[in-house]
């Protein structure tokens, strides 16, 4: 399986730990939280886009919402290959880190 760029593990991470409560904002806010990083919402998006087309996450269309102008949030959640390729990305890192007891924090 293809190896995911920081950015795509670290929103494919944020969804995972949403559970049923991951769309646009609090994927942001999760990851934010997490990373101390600010991911500006249109590299989000993109990157939100980019995961579905490659089969990592699924989509799903909530209900209209006064409150959003009857627009709908769009629902994210990790597919099986997302998971798989999760997964992946912490055995190349515990690879990565392995032996280097200088820098590594023994997990």
């Amino acid at each position: 399986m293809k190896e995911l760029s920081v950015l795509e593990e670290i929103i494919l991470t944020a969804v995972l730990r949403l559970e049923d409560d991951a769309y646009g904002v609090t994927v942001r806010r999760k990851a934010a939280a997490v990373t101390g990083k600010d991911i500006l919402y249109g590299t989000l998006y993109n990157t939100l886009d980019q995961l579905v087309r490659k089969g990592l996450l699924s989509k799903t269309q909530g209900r209209p919402s006064a409150e959003r102008g009857g627009r709908s949030k769009m629902y994210y959640r990790p597919t099986a290959r997302g998971l798989c390729s999760l997964r992946e990305a912490r055995a190349l890192h515990k690879q990565i880190w392995k032996g280097l007891p200088r820098l590594s924090t023994g997990d």
